[in-house]
């Protein structure tokens, strides 16, 4: 890795780290660009900063479930339940030192360090298609996407073939294939569903789901071998066996010799030059000293995940930008989508008593979406569309401590395993409504004396409508399947519990209502890309995170090329 020089005139700079950061710099720098990339967060150093990757639940005080002093210091990274355990907490920002404000709530769940997100990601890895790209077109709501599918499949494919991905091939026109590693397996009871769902439905079905784990081989990065079936993937994977910035793409930039990494690195603005029109760098406060410091270049990269990119153009004013770089639309901030979700069904399944499954597989089954795709799917009371994520598995001894056995009686209880069950929960699209948005408090501002945060955004009558269906339709699947005592669930939902924030920055065909082009470059400002969560147009209702890595290869490609042209 370069060392850095504060006077060096760099052919790029990349804002984040995570999945998006991480693609942008593997590809400039493979492409022959000095590249800055410069994180807000402390540096993780695959694999020895993984300080809890090998250590079981009797290892951590609570048993590695969120306790009172977790809840103090990360009241809202806790929320979600599932994202921040002891184990997982210091991957999480305190909230204490990192505040937000909400006009409505939104669950802001973030992860300050090398590698970002791309470390705590759910690795449920799908290609969006052309019922997405063109929904917005077909349906009247807000704009068109400025690209469709037949522009991104290649980059689809060039990003999977390096991530690895595993799953099935269905052939739906809905659910474009990947380039797939071999399948994980179902177990019985999932299987059991699956021939069941066949049967009765002629819309719908269940596959594995499609995630970025090594199922067979290895792929690039320091040391990526196959999965070991941990599932103890949030506190980083000693074998790197899914994809992470750490693993994989940072590791690449830095083999070319052309990466140079800055930890600690807080970008407050993208500056800008009026007489040439272009972005001549970034202003950038020093984390631990405060210290202020300018790095130019001649292209910018923002990957620094949805709201923090946003932010960092809304403070990127000038005469040019008085409401933010590239806000000549006014649609800066707006837009804001997630995936609401926390609702569905589950059964307990009588039976397969004699039957069990090996390791802790980090991956369920995985529904494709079956409303609103032509013909009979058509709905009245809904558009868009949504999916199911579950699985199902055998009681352990955890469901007996409570009781009363004890003795003999108690060792033979603990040596078998409880009844199956089985859940799903359902993953649906919002819709980009101009009224969900974000925007900076002056007058609340954090301990680098940069503004906060404000969110305003909630689900609406399409989603409520949507949600009615999720939970009946995951009943009637677990009802055809003759699994008893069914139980739907909806435990209501705030925007950003999805953890899928996206479109504050939304890519379009025309200036007056976008803020990114076709190319994820700034309208206005052709040295500018923005290719994180910030660009999407529409959610879709697939996990977005591939999405973001295609957009991104795509867009250092042609960041390349147009810098060889001279017209950056």
């Amino acid at each position: 890795m370069s060392s850095i020089n504060d006077n060096e005139m760099y052919d790029a700079i990349v804002v984040g780290s995570g999945i998006s950061g991480g693609w942008a710099a593997k590809e400039l720098c493979e492409k022959g660009l000095k590249t800055l990339v410069l994180e807000r967060g402390p540096m993780v150093q695959h694999p020895v900063d993984y300080l809890t990757a090998n250590m079981d639940k009797w290892d951590f005080k609570g048993g590695d479930r969120i306790t009172q002093e977790i809840r103090k210091r990360q009241p809202k990274q806790s929320r979600t339940n599932y994202v921040n355990t002891e184990s997982t907490s210091h991957f999480f920002v305190d909230d204490n030192k990192h505040p937000y404000n909400e006009v409505k709530r939104f669950d802001w769940i973030r992860g300050y360090h090398v590698g970002g997100r791309s470390l705590l990601w759910g690795r449920q890895s799908y290609r969006m298609s052309d019922f997405d790209f063109e929904a917005n077109a077909k349906d009247g709501v807000a704009v068109d996407w400025p690209i469709r599918y037949k522009d991104l499949a290649p980059w689809y494919s060039y990003v999977e073939k390096y991530v690895g991905i595993s799953g099935e091939k269905l052939g739906l026109p809905h659910l474009p294939d990947s380039e797939f590693l071999p399948p994980m397996e179902l177990n019985c009871v999932e299987d059991e569903l699956k021939n069941a769902v066949a049967k009765k439905f002629t819309d719908r079905l269940v596959t594995i789901g499609r995630v970025a784990h090594i199922t067979e081989g290895t792929k690039p990065g320091l040391g990526r071998n196959s999965c070991q079936y941990r599932n103890r993937c949030r506190r980083g994977c000693p074998f790197g066996a899914y994809f992470s910035s750490n693993s994989s793409t940072l590791p690449a930039a830095e083999a070319t010799g052309n990466m140079t990494l800055r930890p600690n690195s807080v970008v407050t603005e993208v500056l800008y030059d009026a007489d040439s029109k272009r972005a001549t760098g970034v202003r950038l406060i020093d984390s631990e000293t405060k210290e202020v410091i300018e790095y130019k270049a001649k292209v910018i990269f923002l990957c620094a995940s949805t709201v923090a990119s946003t932010s960092i153009l809304m403070q990127s004013t000038s005469d040019r930008f008085p409401n933010g770089m590239g806000n000549d639309s006014g649609e800066l901030g707006h837009n804001l989508m997630d995936h609401h979700f926390r609702l569905g069904a589950t059964a307990k399944v009588e039976g397969h008593e004699d039957k069990y499954y090996t390791g802790r597989r980090p991956n369920g089954i995985y529904i494709p979406r079956f409303r609103n795709i032509g013909g009979a799917t058509n709905r009245k009371d809904f558009i868009r569309g949504y999916g199911y994520q579950g699985g199902a598995n055998r009681g352990d001894w955890t469901q007996i401590v409570n009781e009363m056995a004890y003795g003999e009686g108690l060792k033979e209880a603990v040596m078998k395993p409880g009844g199956w069950s089985i859940g799903m929960t359902a993953c649906g699209e919002t819709l980009p409504y101009h009224e969900n948005k974000m925007f900076l408090d002056y007058n609340k501002k954090d301990q680098w004396g940069l503004p906060t945060v404000t969110f305003d955004a909630e689900i609406k009558e399409n989603e409520k409508m949507m949600r009615k269906d999720m939970t009946v339709q995951a009943a009637e699947m677990l009802d055809a399947a003759g699994f008893k005592d069914i139980a739907q669930f909806d435990k209501g939902y705030s925007m950003g519990l999805g953890i899928h924030e996206m479109g504050t920055a939304r890519m379009g065909r025309d200036p007056k209502t976008s803020i990114l082009n076709k190319n994820n470059q700034l309208h206005a400002v052709s040295n500018v890309y923005v290719t994180d969560g910030s660009g999407m147009t529409s959610a879709g209702n697939q996990n977005p995170s591939l999405t973001y890595m295609a957009l991104t290869a795509r867009a250092a490609d042609h960041a390349v090329n147009e810098l060889k042209k001279m017209n950056l």
